[in-house]
């Protein structure tokens, strides 16, 4: 390849010039500097064949001649510190404006040859339009992965070349950067080193899809002409300056939406100056070409419209002029046609937003054709029609078992991106490492359409220098230690969450660089310990991904069950997918505003932390947008209006509950971890203890014990623990004296003793409750007379398996009715003491029911007199759901018996099992929308006739209720369970021996006795330990 080596040098060298080699390898940099061709070139091609060497390049512009005196003629392979490389002020004069086209593709990669081609299609777009504006033809060359253009220019070394070659490729970028490729706009800097053309590229492994390639020259006029100083700077004119942010102009309309009315098509859109600019698909002021122009909207609101073309202005303002051609085509068109643009107009999809007469609609996320969107038909039938968030969790759960919770929190944040009226939702997922966060992640990440997706590991930096990063991206940052760069840069994106994020840095010239970070784009953390910073935790939803041993057996399960399976389909997406992918390009298409007309009405327990309060409310708008099709519509203004119902208030008050129960700490802000110890603590109902005391009852190191508590510092990062979170608990150093068991000395020694408030704990473990008051609609029964949301207490509301947690750590039980009573003016609070049998207690009203009149509850009962019979399933009627959701409201209204008063079936928790996936059915005992346990095939079932084997499914609520009866029913005799014999396992594997219910976690080895937690902490509650009567 000496001779292409060659070839290159002649037509990128003037004779005798000195040329700095470098070559870029996997040790370091290798440097050399040459004013002999030949020697250049054998000593390139001696390189080159090593594969270590991951690309040779050479300076570009006239370097110093005094510079070859560093390596005369020779490549020393390693420099050192000291050795010094070609800088800006090396260089004599500018030779070359080099344009350098990258495909858009991971870092540290090749392209593939679909991104090696559509490169060299944009260079050549770049040329042919270049030439239109009289510039000459340049030199084209494949650079191995993209395309370069060199043009020759003759420019002195100085502030004024420089500024104007990076404002030329600045423009050229704004104008031609796409989804597939980007101009690469770092190269305007003297000293810039450039592709050795006839040399490898090797970035990356070379593969089948993704080759090394070799450098080449394409095409080299004869003779190169250089590019005038005047066609540049008309270039880097093109484009206007961005206004002076103080000024502000009164356009009431939107730039995007004025465009399509008038019949104006847009090929790419993208930021600039602070606002964004439309190329246009043609030319709207000349017939004698069709590319060149261009429209600007920026952040205050001014409109700059122009071309490129010296006949059509070179870039000067024509915006008024625009306008007037427009203006007279409507005024033709209103004349033959007065009436406006109604649904049944083909222009206007009747599913979608009429926003035609709405110049200030806006969308805010980048959008494609319609008809390009594949499935549509099938999404928009879920839209009108379904769930969407179902859908999209049952399209999760076939890639993926369990964490319902976290899949739900990621819909939503995605739903929030098009609120208009939001601070925006973003998620940290924290959980032990190996329990699923980033195959969480990853299972509902390709539901989205891949131009949202920011893929790979990134830099403390990379964000701000990232090109065509789009509009509502998701940044996912997957067991990455934020540095407190990022943190910073994470804290004012979160903040300017509806406007892009300005982010002014400094060059490596020391000139001033403003970067930016788009609008609208949602973080994604997922760490061990959560986002670690307590400011970033406060912006997010905190949710803990699920580490139950049951959901360790399903992912088990499901994990051997795919390896039974043949491949299906792999290199396809499923069809589910690409519905979930058409929804949200459906959604995407307008920016909403969301109107709670009820907001006056929701309490919260505490309002310190104002910004869970935004968060509930923005979950409720979430909710809203999903279901877009099916909420009241408006347009006011400029933007499209939907109303949110109490449907979505009571879906975003379930999954607020359960963050601040068993799926998150989103008040407390504690990981699981915490979570359960301080559960134990409060459990023990301890007012003193030390950490040998929680060893025992945990089973967890001293050093775990110690790390939770007083928290720990990691690669720089302080993770706080207990103490500094929970306000009840507090330690001191003491010292203790123990006499030897023999006689003799005495032993001294240090320890911490910590100290726990119950009375304290309580009141902060409380403070995520939320509730909805009614009281100024007495005469409305559509809506619930109940406090609806209760948060409970770490200590009440983890277990080792949340699927089978008990009725306190569920927020729809025990929990305190507030009614209304509009005759006598006052409330009446009632509270649900418990049922000692072993009949159900309905949990308080699950989202999605309302309530109903007297009349209608009393008629509805006496049309089902025999509902307690076993022949009752999960098939009720809507009014009978109503009647037992309202079941509880009704006896505080009418009657002073308790709820626990209400017959129901008798059920035996041991009889049920649970569910693979949630069902949509109705629960047999208290009309909760959905199940989670089903029957098993009991001797009852059995001898129930054939027409009613269908086996019933129950709620995880009434199954926690049974489940709880159960336990409390087994009897512990007298003398079998020791608790100082017990030993904890280090993972269940069978049935607790007492209840036959939960997971034994101790283990008598003695006598084969095993407990679970429930049944061993009722025994080490205990006074007599071990004389426990059932």
């Amino acid at each position: 390849m000496t001779e292409a080596i060659l070839q290159a040098l002649q037509v990128l060298a003037a004779p005798g010039q000195v040329v700095e080699v470098r070559a870029i390898t996997d040790d370091g940099i290798a440097s050399g500097y040459f004013d002999d061709p030949a020697l250049l070139a054998g000593s390139v091609d001696v390189l080159d064949s090593v594969p270590a060497i991951q690309g040779i390049y050479v300076t570009l512009n006239e370097v110093n001649p005094a510079l070859l005196s560093r390596r005369a003629n020779r490549v020393k392979q390693r420099l050192g510190k000291k050795d010094a490389t070609t800088a800006d002020p090396d260089i004599l004069r500018r030779r070359w404006f080099p344009i350098d086209i990258d495909p858009t593709r991971p870092s540290g990669v090749s392209s593939t040859d679909e991104e090696h081609q559509a490169a060299i299609k944009t260079a050549e777009r770049i040329a042919r339009h270049l030439a239109s504006l009289g510039w000459p033809e340049p030199v084209i060359a494949d650079s191995g992965n993209g395309a370069h253009l060199l043009y020759r220019v003759d420019l002195p070394n100085d502030d004024r070349s420089r500024d104007l070659v990076k404002k030329s490729l600045e423009v050229l970028a704004t104008l031609f950067d796409d989804t597939t490729s980007s101009i690469d706009t770092a190269n305007h800097n003297a000293a810039r080193i450039w592709k050795l053309y006839g040399t490898m590229s090797r970035k990356g492994d070379h593969t089948t899809d993704r080759p090394h390639r070799r450098s080449q020259l394409l095409s080299v006029p004869e003779p190169v002409s250089i590019v005038s100083y005047t066609l540049l700077e008309a270039l880097a004119r093109t484009l206007p300056e961005t206004p002076p942010t103080g000024k502000k102009h009164n356009h009431s309309i939107d730039l995007s939406a004025w465009l399509r009315d008038h019949g104006i098509g847009i090929a790419r859109e993208k930021l600039y100056g602070g606002g964004t600019l439309y190329v246009l698909d043609e030319c709207p002021f000349s017939d004698a070409h069709r590319d060149g122009a261009f429209a600007i909207q920026f952040s205050n609101g001014a409109i700059h419209a122009g071309c490129q073309h010296t006949s059509c202005g070179g870039g000067a303002q024509r915006w008024k002029e625009l306008k007037e051609q427009s203006g007279k085509h409507e005024h033709a068109k209103k004349r033959s046609d007065t009436s406006p643009p109604s649904r049944s107009d083909p222009a206007i999809p009747p599913w979608l937003p009429d926003t035609r007469n709405t110049p200030g609609s806006l969308s805010p996320l980048p959008v494609i054709p319609l008809e390009e969107i594949p499935l549509r038909d099938e999404a928009l039938e879920v839209l009108q029609h379904g769930d969407p968030k179902q859908f999209m969790l049952t399209t999760f759960f076939l890639d993926h078992e369990g964490d319902e919770i976290p899949a739900e929190c990621l819909i939503l944040t995605l739903a929030a991106r098009l609120v208009a009226n939001t601070s925006g939702l973003h998620l940290s997922i924290s959980g032990e490492s190996g329990k699923g966060k980033s195959t969480t992640v990853n299972a509902l990440l390709p539901q989205l359409p891949d131009r949202f997706r920011l893929k790979g590991g990134m830099s403390n930096k990379a964000l701000l220098y990232t090109n065509n990063l789009q509009p509502g991206s998701v940044i996912l940052l997957d067991d990455k230690d934020l540095s407190e760069e990022m943190i910073g840069i994470l804290k004012g994106v979160t903040t300017s969450f509806m406007e892009p994020y300005i982010y002014r840095s400094v060059s490596t010239d020391r000139k001033g660089v403003i970067c930016t970070i788009p609008e609208r784009c949602v973080w994604w953390v997922a760490k061990v310990e959560g986002a670690g910073d307590d400011q970033v935790f406060n912006r997010m939803l905190t949710c803990w991904i699920d580490e139950s041993s049951e959901q360790d057996r399903k992912v088990a399960s499901w994990i051997l069950h795919q390896d039974e399976l043949p491949p299906d389909n792999l290199e396809e997406d499923r069809p589910e997918v690409l519905i979930c992918r058409a929804i949200w390009e459906l959604l995407g298409r307008q920016l909403f505003w969301v109107i709670i007309p009820f907001a006056s009405r929701i309490h919260f327990r505490s309002y310190a932390n104002r910004r869970n309060i935004e968060m509930f409310e923005n979950l409720i708008k979430a909710h809203t947008v999903l279901r877009f099709m099916q909420r009241e519509q408006s347009i006011r203004g400029r933007y499209f209006c939907l109303t949110a119902t109490m449907e979505d208030f009571y879906e975003a008050l379930r999954l607020y509950g359960q963050l601040n129960g068993t799926a998150g700490g989103q008040e407390t802000k504690l990981t699981r971890k915490e979570a359960e110890l301080i559960g134990t603590i409060a459990r023990n109902k301890w007012e003193e203890f030390t950490i040998p005391q929680l060893q025992k009852a945990t089973g967890l190191s001293n050093g775990t014990l110690h790390r939770l508590i007083h928290g720990y510092d990691s690669r720089g990062s302080r993770y706080t623990g207990l103490l500094e979170k929970c306000p009840a608990l507090s330690f001191c150093d003491r010292t203790v004296q123990s006499d030897s068991e023999y006689g003799g000395s005495s032993t001294r020694r240090r320890t911490n003793a910590y100290a726990f408030d119950q009375d304290l704990y309580q009141s902060w473990s409380h403070g995520g409750a939320a509730w909805f008051d009614d009281q100024d609609d007495s005469d409305n029964p559509s809506i619930l007379r109940q406090t609806f949301s209760k948060t409970m207490d770490p200590a009440d509301r983890i277990e080792k398996d949340p699927a089978d947690s008990n009725p306190e750590n569920i927020p729809y039980n025990n929990s305190t009715c507030t009614c209304t009573d509009q005759y006598s003016g006052g409330r009446k609070h009632t509270q649900d003491p418990g049922n000692a049998g072993s009949h159900m207690t309905p949990p308080a009203r699950e989202p999605g029911t309302s309530i109903v009149l007297k009349d209608e509850i009393k008629k509805d009962a006496d049309n089902h007199p025999n509902q307690n019979s076993a022949s009752y399933h999960n098939q009720i009627s809507s009014l009978e759901r109503r009647s037992r959701a309202a079941g509880v409201l009704q006896c505080c209204r009418e009657t002073s018996t308790p709820p626990s008063a209400i017959p129901y079936p008798p059920i035996m928790a041991k009889d049920y099992k649970p569910l693979e996936v949630p069902d949509h059915t109705y629960c047999r005992l208290c009309g909760n929308p959905w199940t989670h346990y089903v029957e098993k095939l009991t001797e009852e079932r059995k001898r129930r006739p054939k027409d009613q084997w269908k086996p019933y499914q129950i709620c995880k609520y009434c199954y926690a209720r049974a489940k709880e009866q159960a336990q409390k029913a087994a009897t512990i005799l007298p003398g079998t369970c020791d608790p100082a014999r017990m030993e904890r396992l280090t993972s269940p594997f069978s049935k607790c021996t007492i209840c036959e219910i939960d997971p034994a976690v101790y283990i008598d080895r003695n006598t084969g006795t095993k407990l679970c937690e429930t049944c061993y902490n009722r025994i080490t509650g205990s006074p007599e330990h071990g004389q426990v009567s059932g």
